[in-house]
């Protein structure tokens, strides 16, 4: 029946194109008829939906702008087998953050008229409607009026017809969810926390930890009694890198999260609408951070490669058990937190730091500002848009978000139906709760980690439910795996915390403060407001990292003062005017859904 397929295909495709050698008076519309269009007849054919081959005849290498993907060239493993299966194509991931970070990249293929064929990028500051101006997107209407689940989200679609400034679909956000904008959208932890060796934090009594400073003898303490990672290399309790700095070094502006700010470009505004700052101000929660991580250095605390290595460097120490503080569980428990380890009572925890309140984002019904785009001169629109609708099926969820951001990967490899639930296969279990893990050739192969996604776009927020399934996308979740957690690592925690997740022991402390989802993004900025934050960022990134490293405190605060006074001579409060009406403007929005 295949051969028959792949041949209807073939002969219909050849029609097409000798009809367009025919007609050469046609209008342009005819000259964009694609193969998937050409082969749409046989789909029903026998009763059967033509996928790969079947459906798509002509293989196709596609190009992903990815501006949050940490990881550049072409999609391998388990997920780029799936892509080939279903959509006959591979994934070429163009990614910013390895390619020197900054809107370098982004400039230089929008000033070659093409970013890709397909794009997921930030919508805020105008970018969409300059995207869309510049002719850099397609206007995808009537593919997503075809769609099975794209067209389900017109809450969002509409959101990004306003922010793009036309009536017109060229971009769908990412992230929709059906939970309320004031129920926390991340699931048993939250994004940020101070997450901690758990074994080595009982090995010194659980001691007391009022601020988030206290961590630092404690850290010290760890260090000192275990010097030397699971493979022998020297430990430090915090290790640090670069992709990610913009308008402030992102790894001194994680902590703040810990006390409910978020950034708001050279501002840090609480959730809670009570409270704006300048990042530079001497007493600035970006500023505590900042000396947080020099007495951190200062201690030994700090590891020497923390200014030259990737997020990817850094990921292995932490897997090898060479870092002992982690700013979020998806990074020190994802990397470290393995059946084996549990058992042995090892990992990292939330630590009970009693003066935090940590921020979590609400929900947001109609989506985030990162979105989904088709670009403009994409070899077959009619396939970007399948992948892309493909993303926002459960299927796809369940697929493209695994496992970094909760979600398991495919059924009937990784999980089953068991009895009306869903529960994790052996397979399932080894790579999942092992944190990595060899893929058998008949999955495609490879790691499991580095065969997951590189497209760093997340359609559909995890924790909303699976209608397949009635249960939550993210397996940890899942009663069945809940069940799997009683391990010494996980029971010491508990005894200790008096709560069952992380979740649960903030809920009882009161420590978490919400930012509702609400559809505020920040406006276009002139140009004269660009080009006074780009140089005033430069300054401020570059002397935050020097600040850390500094010899002593004197030159700590002289570096700070420095970095003040060069930004303010460069128009500074200018943009800080800028990025404060902004932070006002979006707290209004969450008073709007609170």
């Amino acid at each position: 029946m295949k051969k028959f397929k792949r041949l209807t295909a073939l002969v219909l495709a050849l029609t097409l194109a000798m009809a367009s050698l025919s007609g050469c008076g046609k209008a342009k519309e005819d000259d964009k008829a694609t193969t998937s269009e050409a082969v749409e007849a046989t789909e029903t054919a026998d009763g059967e939906e033509l996928t790969g081959a079947d459906k798509y005849p002509e293989f196709l290498t596609v190009d992903v702008f990815s501006n949050q993907s940490n990881f550049q060239g072409i999609q391998a493993g388990w997920f780029g087998k799936i892509v080939k299966e279903k959509f006959n194509m591979e994934l070429n991931i163009i990614a910013p953050n390895v390619a020197g970070g900054g809107d370098t990249l982004y400039q230089t293929r929008s000033a070659a008229g093409n970013l890709g064929d397909i794009v997921f990028m930030g919508s805020e500051n105008g970018r969409l409607s300059d995207m869309i101006e510049a002719n850099l997107l397609l206007d995808i209407t009537d593919y997503v009026a075809n769609s099975e689940y794209i067209k389900t989200y017109t809450q969002g679609i509409e959101w990004m017809k306003s922010v793009g400034g036309t009536d017109k679909i060229y971009a769908i956000p990412s992230l929709v969810s059906t939970q309320s904008a004031t129920t926390p959208s991340e699931g048993l932890d939250l994004t940020y926390g101070p997450y901690i060796r758990w074994d080595y934090y009982t090995e010194l009594g659980t001691p007391e930890i009022k601020t988030f400073e206290d961590l630092l003898p404690i850290l010290k303490q760890m260090q000192d009694a275990h010097p030397t990672s699971d493979s022998g290399k020297p430990t430090y309790a915090i290790s640090l890198f670069k992709d990610w700095d913009g308008n402030m070094m992102n790894n001194a502006k994680q902590p703040t999260c810990l006390y409910g700010y978020d950034e708001m470009g050279f501002v840090l505004s609480k959730a809670d609408g009570t409270d704006y700052q300048s990042i530079i101000d001497s007493d600035s929660q970006y500023v505590r951070v900042l000396k947080f991580f020099f007495d951190a250095n200062q201690m030994g605390l700090v590891d020497p490669e923390s200014t030259t290595q990737d997020y990817s460097i850094m990921y292995t120490k932490y897997q090898d058990g060479a870092v002992l503080y982690s700013p979020w569980p998806w990074l020190g428990q994802s990397a470290y937190n393995t059946v084996d380890n549990k058992a042995a009572g090892k990992g990292f925890m939330v630590a009970p730091v009693q003066d935090m309140t940590i921020l979590s984002n609400g929900c947001s019904p109609q989506g985030d500002k990162y979105v989904a785009s088709v670009g403009a001169k994409a070899k077959d629109p009619q396939r970007m848009v399948d992948f892309l609708d493909w993303l926002y099926s459960p299927e796809g969820i369940m697929t493209n978000c695994a496992p970094i951001d909760g979600t398991c990967g495919p059924e009937g490899m990784t999980w089953e139906m068991v009895d009306g639930r869903p529960e994790l296969t052996e397979l399932g279990k080894e790579l999942l709760l092992n944190g990595d893990g060899a893929v058998p050739d008949e999955f495609g192969g490879g790691s499991w980690k580095e065969g997951s996604s590189w497209i760093a776009f997340n359609a559909v927020l995890q924790s909303d439910i699976n209608p397949n399934t009635g249960f939550s996308y993210k397996y940890n979740l899942w009663d069945s795996v809940l069940e799997l957690k009683e391990t010494p690592l996980d029971t010491s925690w508990k005894e200790k915390m008096g709560a069952k997740s992380t979740l649960e022991y903030l809920q009882n402390n009161n420590q978490i403060l919400i930012a509702p989802g609400c559809d505020f993004l920040s406006p276009a900025e002139d140009a004269q407001i660009s080009t006074l934050r780009s140089q005033c960022k430069a300054i401020i990134v570059e002397n935050s990292w020097k600040m850390i490293f500094a010899d002593s405190e004197d030159e700590f605060n002289s570096l700070l003062a420095t970095m003040q006074d060069q930004v303010k001579g460069l128009g500074y409060d200018e943009v800080l005017e800028f990025d404060m009406q902004n932070a006002k403007d979006q707290n209004a929005a969450r008073d709007a859904v609170r």
